[in-house]
C-alpha cells in the first residue's frame, strides 16, 4: 500500500504508522527484534522515543502540526503474594491522553502549532465545529503479562478488563480513525484471582499509556514532555 509517505509492504501483524516522523526509508529488521528482546530480558525497557514509540504521536485531531509526540510506556502493579501484572504500551493515539487520577489532558491535539494550550478533542467533535483530517494512520498498541497462570478464557477476560485502562486515558479511544488493539498473555504458574488480575492490568495500562507520553521527547518537529521546562 501507498499511505501517503512511502511504500509500504501489507504486514499480518499488529503494527502502528509512524512513517511521517524522521526518515521513511528507515526501517526496523530481524536484528533489531532479537536485540530489543534480548534487552528487556536484562534490563528495564526503555520508554518514550525507542522503539515502536520512536514515531509515535498523538492529538492528532488538526493534523500533525497541531499534534503531540507519544511513545513507549511501561507500568508493573504488584498483588499480594508475588504477582505481578505489567504493561507495556506504544502509544499512538489519534486522541489525547488523560491522567486518569486528575481527568486532565497530559497530551492531546494543540490549539495552534506554537501553543500548548489543549483542545479536547472528543468534545470538540461531539460539537461538530472540526472534521478530524487523519484516517487509518493512529493505534494504541498494549501488551499485558502476568506471572500467573492463565487459561485462554482467563486471558480473554483479563484482556476486556485490561482494554478499560485505554477508555480512562484515550479520549476519545476505539475511533475509526485507530487501530487499538491489546494482547493479554501468562508468562508465569502462580495462582491468582482472574477479577484481581484484571483490575490491575486496567490500572497499569492506564499507567503505561500515560508513560508513553509523559517520556516522550520531542522529535520531527512534534513537542513532547519529556524535558519540557514549564
Amino acid at each position: 500500500m501507498t499511505p501517503g509517505v512511502a511504500r509500504v509492504p501489507i504486514v499480518p501483524a499488529a503494527i502502528l504508522f509512524d512513517l511521517a516522523i524522521g526518515s521513511a526509508t528507515r526501517r526496523p529488521d530481524a536484528a533489531m527484534g532479537y536485540a530489543a528482546a534480548q534487552a528487556a530480558i536484562v534490563g528495564a525497557v526503555p520508554e518514550g522515543n525507542a522503539g515502536a514509540g520512536t514515531g509515535a504521536t498523538v492529538g492528532k485531531l488538526f493534523g500533525m502540526e497541531r499534534a503531540m509526540k507519544g511513545g513507549i510506556g511501561c507500568w508493573t502493579e504488584e498483588l499480594r503474594g508475588g504477582i505481578r501484572v505489567a504493561a507495556l504500551a506504544a502509544v499512538n493515539a489519534f486522541g489525547d491522553v488523560r491522567d486518569p487520577t486528575k481527568g486532565k489532558i497530559v497530551a492531546g491535539a494543540r490549539a495552534a502549532p506554537d501553543s500548548m494550550e489543549f483542545v479536547d478533542t472528543a468534545e470538540t467533535m461531539q460539537s461538530g465545529a472540526v472534521q478530524p483530517r487523519f484516517s487509518g494512520t493512529s493505534t494504541v498498541l498494549t501488551v499485558v503479562a502476568t506471572n500467573a497462570s492463565l487459561t485462554k478464557d482467563d486471558a480473554q477476560r483479563v484482556a476486556r478488563f485490561a482494554s478499560k485502562g485505554m477508555e480512562r486515558t484515550i479520549s476519545p479511544a476505539f475511533t475509526k480513525f485507530d487501530g487499538d488493539i491489546l494482547f493479554a498473555l501468562s508468562a508465569g504458574g502462580e495462582e491468582a484471582d482472574v477479577n484481581a488480575i484484571g483490575a490491575a492490568a486496567a490500572e497499569a495500562v492506564a499507567r503505561a499509556i500515560v508513560r508513553g507520553v509523559t517520556e516522550a521527547r520531542t522529535a520531527g518537529g512534534v513537542p513532547g514532555l519529556k524535558g519540557r521546562v514549564e
